[in-house]
């Protein structure tokens, strides 16, 4: 399967605990509570972050977390404007005259501030093939980490 540079392969477990990481940091950077969620969701017994997450990435677990709630209002956050990537797409339609058109959209940036955005993506991505490869794209990417961690306000890489 081939990736993009900016998002890692999501086929090994490996990889997959690498994305819970960030996806949890990024929702507890937004406010919510890991440690409170995996006690009600998980089991009762807190093993410490480093060993919940291998935890939810074993047997699928990890999906109690992606469609949960409270997880996803604080990833995307209650009336925060985001963007994320609409990747390409085809479909048909029936124009005026009744004859079936092909249409193909390009790529595009969307920008939302919905109060109740999180609801959206819930359903966008229990349709989605792959609800990691779906969330993972509002990960910031590696070059946006690094602006950040250069204080730079662009997004290109440090020569």
């Amino acid at each position: 399967m081939p990736t993009s540079p900016n998002l890692p392969s999501i086929a090994g477990s490996a990889n997959r605990k690498e994305i819970l990481r960030r996806l949890i940091h990024l929702a507890e950077f937004n406010g919510f509570e890991f440690r409170r969620w995996f006690h009600g969701h998980v089991q009762p017994v807190w093993p410490g972050a480093e060993q919940a997450i291998p935890l939810l990435s074993q047997q699928g677990r990890h999906y109690t977390l992606l469609f949960s709630h409270g997880f996803a209002r604080f990833f995307w956050r209650d009336g925060s404007q985001i963007s994320f990537a609409v990747p390409n797409s085809t479909y048909h339609r029936v124009n005026g005259q009744g004859k079936v058109l092909e249409v193909t959209r390009k790529p595009f940036t969307r920008r939302t501030a919905k109060p109740d955005v999180w609801r959206y993506h819930l359903t966008q991505m229990a349709a989605a093939e792959d609800p990691i490869h779906y969330i993972s794209r509002f990960l910031p990417h590696q070059q946006e980490i690094r602006a950040i961690g250069n204080g730079t306000d662009d997004a290109t890489p440090p020569a």
